[in-house]
């Protein structure tokens, strides 16, 4: 591995886990209004965990952002496997969420329906999916050096 994946890797994950939790948070918390971050309590405290979420991923994006800007100066970018390791951190993102966040912790569901465990399934595959997609992009270019 060399100082050209090193120096890119980090900031297409970061990113991702900050984009995976905007993209939750603008559809399934506000747009479909499924769950919030935290449902265990209040409507008041769930409008306030998604507040923190949101937040939190915002400041995901922009530190990724910054490690790119900083690693652009330095070597010349490959988009592919950039972009390949930010699915990696989308998927990251999603498959703590469904693991961690809606069955170990139970902070919320993703949506509150009599067969939940579809949905899931379907959330951890997708998440699955996505690490897998954006490790063959990331391989990718590291063969190719």
């Amino acid at each position: 591995m060399g100082t050209y994946t090193k120096e890119h890797k980090w900031s297409g994950f970061i990113f991702g886990i900050g984009l995976a939790g905007f993209i939750d948070e603008i559809v399934f918390h506000q747009f479909l209004q499924w769950h919030h971050f935290y449902d265990q309590m209040t409507k008041e405290i769930g409008l306030l965990s998604d507040g923190v979420l949101n937040s939190m991923c915002g400041f995901f994006i922009i530190f990724g952002l910054f490690l790119l800007a900083d690693a652009r100066r330095k070597y010349q970018t490959d988009w592919l496997f950039w972009i390949g390791r930010t699915l990696m951190g989308m998927g990251s993102f999603q498959v703590y969420d469904g693991i961690i966040n809606h069955k170990v912790l139970r902070m919320h569901q993703i949506r509150y329906v009599d067969n939940v465990l579809t949905y899931d399934i379907v959330w951890i595959i997708t998440g699955l999916a996505m690490i897998i997609i954006g490790f063959l992009m990331s391989r990718k270019r590291e063969l190719m050096k």
